[in-house]
């Protein structure tokens, strides 16, 4: 009995523990995971495209790629003519010129960190159309034109850090002295608006405020001075959260008041940028959360949804916080649509976006460029196998010209009977 009862213990075991499958996964052959083979050697863009099959955030990582590659790939040739379309609409070369309108948003930190700078070749080379950030993502950029920040520790301590006047962004140290040269490099120009606001009835927006400091500050490793040259919108509705509200404040005093920043105009521009949008689709990248991602999908839910969607961000969703929501949070609202590619990557932003850009933009800029170049070459080549033949080539040309020659001759010749 206790032999038959041991295989029957065995036989209910094996039956938990061996649960046979009841679908095969073998065909799916995306979803194997693999990771990089290092014997193959060190190759960085291979090793990015990995992402997708190893597993966890970097698989996340790897379909954000896929899905910004899909934004920068799409045209309106893709989709089906439909009946409402205009003219211009059918027009095939029209429709391969339309392209995704893409929306970038990303938090102050952002700027603060060396990711200020990846922000900056975007908007350089006109990468994104449409920008939304929070007050330090401006101030930021133009304090860090006129001083430098520092790498420090996370565990340095704050009351040490203040009686040195030392300000901590996380690992990272700003002098206060920093402060004071943005205070006095801002305030003449304030004066400056402030006259032209009396004179000339300028009405400051937000975004107006943003494109003038990008134009004063005339410094290439600015991103807002790039928004301002390539005509880039950016938006910030908290204009005043921060040492340029600060600044706002005290010019303020003294000056009647003080400049009038209206913010209702650059709500109906950012959501005119997302409801004009059409026939064109339209993809965010948000880094971090807050208002930049909020303001962002709001801008879009009036064109009924992002057609595709990139968060990056460690917020958690289980506090309510639009910070932590996922993309099918958005879907609920109507700020992305139901048929849009989307994904949330949970990681520090300062990892994952420059692999990202790598494997995005950059790999595609650095391709057209090398596309181009090889054109130039090819077409130097040939103007020089035209205008400057090679000794070679002369003696052929010449041997075409007797042949030529005296093909002609005997042709005159027979049509003289000699």
């Amino acid at each position: 009995m206790e032999g038959a009862a041991s295989r029957d213990v065995i036989e209910r075991v094996r039956l938990a523990v061996l649960k046979g499958s009841k679908r095969s996964l073998a065909n799916t052959a995306t979803n194997i995971i693999k990771g990089y083979d290092f014997n193959n050697g060190v190759n960085w863009l291979e090793i990015i495209t990995s992402f997708a099959s190893t597993g966890f955030q970097a698989s996340n990582l790897g379909d954000a790629i896929d899905i910004v590659n899909n934004m920068l790939e799409w045209r309106l040739s893709h989709e089906q003519v439909t009946r409402d379309c205009s003219e211009e609409e059918q027009n095939p070369m029209y429709r391969e010129s339309v392209k995704c309108k893409i929306f970038l948003g990303f938090t102050s930190n952002i700027i603060s960190s060396g990711v200020g700078d990846i922000i900056r070749y975007l908007v350089q080379h006109h990468m994104v159309e449409v920008i939304v950030t929070k007050t330090g993502g401006i101030e930021e950029d133009l304090i860090k034109c006129l001083a430098d920040t520092y790498r420090g520790e996370f565990s340095l301590s704050g009351a040490d850090l203040r009686s040195d006047g030392l300000n901590r962004i996380g690992n990272l140290l700003v002098p206060n002295d920093n402060y004071c040269k943005f205070e006095d490099w801002i305030m003449p120009k304030f004066d400056q608006m402030l006259e032209e606001q009396k004179t000339n009835n300028v009405l400051w927006t937000p975004s107006k405020v943003i494109a003038r400091l990008g134009k004063e500050i005339n410094d290439e490793s600015s991103y807002l001075y790039w928004a301002y040259k390539n005509d880039i919108s950016v938006f910030c509705p908290g204009l005043t959260d921060g040492p340029l509200g600060d600044m706002l404040y005290m010019h303020s005093f003294g000056n009647g008041g003080g400049l009038v920043v209206d913010v209702v105009p650059d709500i109906r521009a950012i959501n005119g940028e997302a409801v004009q949008a059409s026939p064109r689709k339209t993809g965010m990248i948000i880094l971090g959360g807050g208002l930049p991602k909020h303001h962002i999908c709001n801008a879009n839910l009036m064109r009924n949804g992002a057609d595709y969607a990139v968060f990056i961000n460690t917020a958690q969703e289980f506090d309510g916080s639009d910070s932590g929501a996922c993309p099918d949070e958005a879907v609920s609202w109507g700020k992305i649509r139901n048929s849009a590619k989307s994904v949330k990557v949970h990681c520090d932003a300062t990892i994952a976006f420059p692999f990202l850009v790598a494997a995005t933009f950059a790999s595609r800029r650095e391709k057209s460029a090398a596309v181009a170049g090889a054109r130039q070459l090819s077409q130097a080549s040939i103007r020089r196998f035209i205008l400057e033949p090679s000794e070679e080539r002369t003696r052929e040309l010449e041997e075409d010209y007797r042949q030529e020659v005296g093909e002609t001759e005997n042709v005159y010749l027979r049509e003289d009977g000699k």
